[in-house]
């Protein structure tokens, strides 16, 4: 049998604001995606029945699973043996299971023979999670709505990336919540997309900001202290990613990173601490 296999990449926010709580619930965000060099790994070989196992970071292997989820999506009835191979952290901000979703979507496509474009698939995308389209395509990207609608940008020149992943991981719905009435009801969707689109094209993000730090510093304040502690590293900027629970921080290109990530492990004990790099692609093949 004829395995094929996808790579789906992590994702860091070079920038979120939060504009205002919609009827459904949701919220109205308007956020500066990034791809960047972490892996998830998704394989698929046909089969009479619809299985998942997991390796690597825990992650559950049930009907919980975007992978699944997205299978089913797909609405063939068709079975897959599927396999996923996990080292983006579930809970940490930086889109895994969406990844996983939009690769279990670009890859079962192929593994069944469906004529979906590259439309169709981020329709699907959109109904199984906010930021799942953006992995589809990857690179940069400006996301509205709920994250879900995507303006592609041109890829930022590569950067590298340091990120810190803390011992414990934050779900993103208290976040919200606990974000009340400190939305940006002043800047409207339009605006906050073009300065967004300006720090993409200068490479310039000493002025980008994620409105959901607040409420996470409140709930855990040892992420201030590393967003702050990276910062004090050179930084060109620190932020949360997301809803947390990570925090990066990117560099100039050609910053050497070993010696900043062995400094800031020793000083945050039970903190994942790893380089990375801005890519600009999304899924890939293999």
């Amino acid at each position: 049998m004829t395995t094929l296999a996808v790579r789906c990449p992590a994702k860091i926010n070079l920038g979120l604001r939060v504009l205002r709580r919609r009827e459904d619930g949701f919220h109205e965000i308007v956020t500066l995606f990034q791809a960047i060099d972490l892996w998830d790994e998704l394989s698929a070989v046909d089969d009479d029945a619809l299985s998942l196992t997991v390796e690597g970071e825990p992650a559950p292997s049930d009907d919980t699973n975007l992978v699944l989820r997205a299978a089913r999506l797909l609405g063939t009835g068709r079975g897959a043996r599927l396999r996923l191979v996990k080292r983006i952290p579930v809970g940490a901000g930086l889109g895994g299971g969406s990844s996983d979703a939009a690769g279990a979507l670009v890859l079962l496509s192929r593994l069944w023979g469906l004529s979906l474009d590259g439309r169709a698939l981020a329709a699907l995308g959109a109904e199984l999670g906010s930021d799942v389209s953006f992995f589809l395509a990857g690179g940069t990207a400006i996301g509205t709505g709920r994250g879900e609608r995507i303006e592609p940008l041109p890829p930022i020149g590569q950067r590298p990336v340091l990120l810190g992943h803390p011992p414990f991981a934050l779900a993103t719905a208290a976040v919200y919540a606990a974000l009340g009435a400190a939305l940006t009801p002043e800047l409207d969707g339009v605006t906050v997309s073009r300065l967004f689109v300006k720090f993409a094209e200068g490479n310039d993000f000493a002025l980008a900001t994620n409105d959901l730090e607040a409420p996470a510093f409140a709930m855990r304040g040892e992420l201030r202290s590393f967003r702050d502690a990276l910062s004090r590293t050179g930084a060109e900027v620190a932020l949360l990613s997301g809803s947390g629970s990570t925090v990066f921080g990117m560099y100039g290109a050609g910053t050497e990173l070993t010696a900043i990530a062995d400094e800031l492990r020793g000083a945050f004990p039970g903190w994942r601490v790893r380089a990375s790099r801005t890519i600009a692609s999304g899924v890939v093949a293999g």
